[in-house]
């Protein structure tokens, strides 16, 4: 026996045997920003979880996981992803300059609770090169670890700089770099923003060995506008979506995961 085919059947249960490609539902923001819309309540979030089971995958923090549990058991239900590490850089409250990751869990422990996959950041961009060293032996630990034990491995690429350059998110070549330095360290999926263009996109999708699966973002006033975002992404090559905002933040969370499935995998 090979932890490869551990690797092999997690990643088939995140992706659509039919249409190739993955719907994951992010529901970790908690940790980055607090209660949100959608989340603000436990109860708020054991009723949304159980709603979606529609999803391909379901990204969670470790210190929920016991109380929303039931989301994930049994046939037809999403598979499971650890949201592995805590991250300040984005925060609006106290924020700071540029911030820092910690890990959350070990891949051992996420094993233990039954997990298919795990997301990491890797922040590329530092003031300072040895944070960045540090950021890339960081996720490369995980990598070898989620090798060792046949967990899949998303990886989120995303600027140090993104407090005081913005404008780094449209750029597809160093978007195209971020992503590239994220497979080629080990993961599995990476999950990236959308950088404006369908074209920008298909450059830095056509660069990426390894499945790319497109971040939500903020959530939209106008939901044509994510629509159009994901119809762009699949026109571009992405294998997917990682999107939450858009999903749990809906006035009908449930029936926009059903619009979003139909654009990502062409259902009726």
């Amino acid at each position: 026996m090979d932890a490869r085919t551990g690797k092999k059947i997690r990643l088939g249960r995140l992706f659509d045997q039919q249409s190739g490609k993955s719907l994951i539902v992010a529901y970790s923001h908690g940790v980055l920003m607090g209660p949100q819309p959608g989340m603000r309540t436990l109860a708020d979030m054991r009723h949304f979880t159980q709603s979606i089971a529609a999803a391909d995958g379901l990204l969670v923090t470790p210190g929920l996981l016991t109380h929303l549990e039931d989301a994930f058991i049994g046939r037809q239900r999403p598979a499971l992803l650890i949201h592995l590490d805590y991250q300040s850089f984005n925060r609006t409250l106290l924020p700071y300059q540029q911030g820092a990751t910690a890990a959350l869990a070990t891949i051992e422990e996420v094993v233990a609770a039954g997990a298919d996959g795990v997301m990491t950041y890797l922040y590329i961009g530092y003031d300072d090169p040895l944070r960045e060293k540090l950021e890339i032996e960081r996720n490369a630990q995980v990598a070898r670890a989620c090798e060792r034990w046949g967990v899949a491995l998303m990886v989120e690429p995303r600027t140090a700089r993104e407090r005081t350059h913005p404008e780094d998110d449209a750029n597809a070549a160093l978007l195209a770099l971020y992503c590239r330095i994220a497979a080629e360290i080990g993961a599995d999926i990476v999950k990236c923003v959308h950088p404006g263009t369908t074209a920008g996109l298909a450059e830095v999708v056509a660069s990426c060995p390894v499945p790319l699966l497109v971040a939500g973002g903020p959530k939209q006033a106008d939901p044509e506008v994510a629509y159009q975002r994901v119809r762009s992404a699949i026109e571009a090559g992405a294998a997917g979506l990682v999107f939450g905002r858009n999903i749990y933040e809906a006035s009908d969370p449930a029936a926009e995961l059903v619009r979003f499935r139909q654009i990502i995998h062409q259902e009726s």
